[in-house]
């Protein structure tokens, strides 16, 4: 359950910040019958920005292949983001980068 809760605690300060900053937060959650699932997706400037919350410090590819459900969509696709308990702020490629739990 701590992965949940983790999750749970990520999504409540992104939507915080949102609401902070006095915008309306364009939060989704993505779940498709073939089970693929994005923790949230954030539509900001015309593009859908994918992020995975995720309970490791040793954040790898393979946790952010969901994200190539959004290439099919009419709204491209920007950068996306790997939310863990990493210790600095990184990239995994030049379309994710990775975001420790503490910079939310």
């Amino acid at each position: 359950m701590s992965g949940a809760f983790l999750e749970n605690f990520a999504i409540a300060e992104m939507y915080k910040a949102f609401q902070n900053a006095g915008m309306d937060a364009p939060l989704y959650y993505y779940r498709d019958r073939d089970g693929k699932e994005i923790d949230a997706v954030v539509e900001l400037d015309g593009k859908v920005h994918p992020i995975e919350i995720k309970k490791t410090a040793s954040p790898n590819r393979s946790m952010v292949k969901a994200f190539e459900v959004l290439d099919k969509s009419l709204v491209p696709r920007g950068q996306g983001a790997l939310v863990c308990l990493a210790s600095s702020l990184g990239a995994l490629d030049s379309d994710t980068l990775v975001i420790p739990l503490w910079m939310v």
